[in-house]
């Protein structure tokens, strides 16, 4: 067994369980740890002035987090609805319990927690510090996007509905694709983002192997787009590569040998410009790990880690299960 997967075994169990302001005193402890360990910063974060006081009314709207190793507290985060928006506030984990996958924990329950509260909230957001780039890049391999800089912070945000799934290798890449396939039908459009050999072209060979389509999926890059024939009576597959179009306009100059509003249709490179196709569509953003000093790739592995953020756009998706992936 390889010292990766020994270590990941050792992992203790992390519990994380919802919590209002009985568990006050708790949170603040999490707290002060977390934010004293981090470099000083001007002007200092104001989370280290929280009393158990302030901590409570804080908790006593729309509660908090807290992620505990054997009943001791390891990590926390304040729910804070606004509008229709929730932020994250007081986010941290302790020294010497980071890195055990508690802060992505802490994350999907805070997704749960508020789709569970029942209040519309349509996004999470979060401020992060701009003089701490690490903490930039971990919101944004969390899903979170940057939407607005007033310094010394940055503000970004996750659209609650988006899903975000580990990909390890290219089988667990192409094993979402299948997944998903499940769930596709005639007419839908996937849009797909992620730098150069992210792996769009991988994922969209699960998909295409879980449509059970007809040829071999590789990047249409040089004919722009493919046509896949079903082998098994579904959809067809039109794979697009939207490089060099100008705007997807010009789909209809390529002659394809199918109605788009008849098949599954991939769109690699779409952002900003596929939102005309359809006014549902699923917006999935691939992103690599390499190259971030937080998680170094396995040099033993060809394919390092990737994050697959699902985001559905429209009616058509109100029903998509997230739980089917993976």
């Amino acid at each position: 067994m390889s010292a990766a997967r020994e270590e990941t075994r050792a992992r203790p169990a992390v519990v994380v369980r919802r919590v209002g302001p009985e568990a006050a005193e708790q949170v603040m402890h999490v707290v002060h740890e977390a934010f004293s360990a981090r470099p000083p910063l001007d002007p200092p974060p104001g989370a280290l002035k929280e009393t158990v006081h302030t901590i409570r009314g804080k908790l006593a709207d729309g509660g908090g987090l807290l992620a505990c190793i054997d009943d001791e507290p390891v990590g926390t985060l304040i729910l804070d609805p606004i509008g229709s928006s929730t932020y994250i506030r007081r986010f941290g984990v302790v020294p010497g319990q980071q890195g055990l996958g508690i802060a992505g924990r802490l994350i999907d329950a805070a997704v749960d927690a508020v789709a569970d509260s029942g209040r519309g909230t349509d996004d999470l957001i979060v401020q992060a510090r701009e003089e701490l780039p690490q903490t930039v890049r971990f919101w944004d391999r969390q899903g979170f996007r940057e939407i607005r800089r007033y310094s010394p912070l940055v503000e970004m945000r996750r659209p609650l509905r988006t899903a975000v799934f580990q990909a390890p290798t290219a089988d667990a890449m192409r094993g979402i694709g299948r997944s998903l396939a499940g769930q596709l039908t005639h007419g839908d459009l996937v849009v797909l983002t992620g730098d150069l050999g992210a792996g769009k072209t991988t994922f969209t060979q699960g998909l295409g192997a879980g449509l059970g389509v007809r040829g071999n999926v590789t990047s249409p890059t040089f004919v722009i787009a493919r046509v896949h024939p079903s082998t098994v009576g579904g959809p067809e597959l039109v794979h697009v590569d939207a490089y060099r179009l100008d705007g997807l306009e010009e789909l209809d100059d390529l002659d394809l040998d199918t109605s788009l509003e008849e098949a599954v249709t991939v769109v690699e490179w779409g952002e900003d410009l596929a939102e005309g196709l359809s006014e549902s569509r699923l917006e999935i953003r691939i992103v690599r790990a390499i190259g971030d000093p937080a998680e170094p790739p396995d040099p033993a592995s060809p394919f390092d880690p990737r994050r697959v953020e699902v985001t559905p756009v429209g009616p058509r998706w109100h029903a998509l299960s997230f739980r089917a992936l993976g």
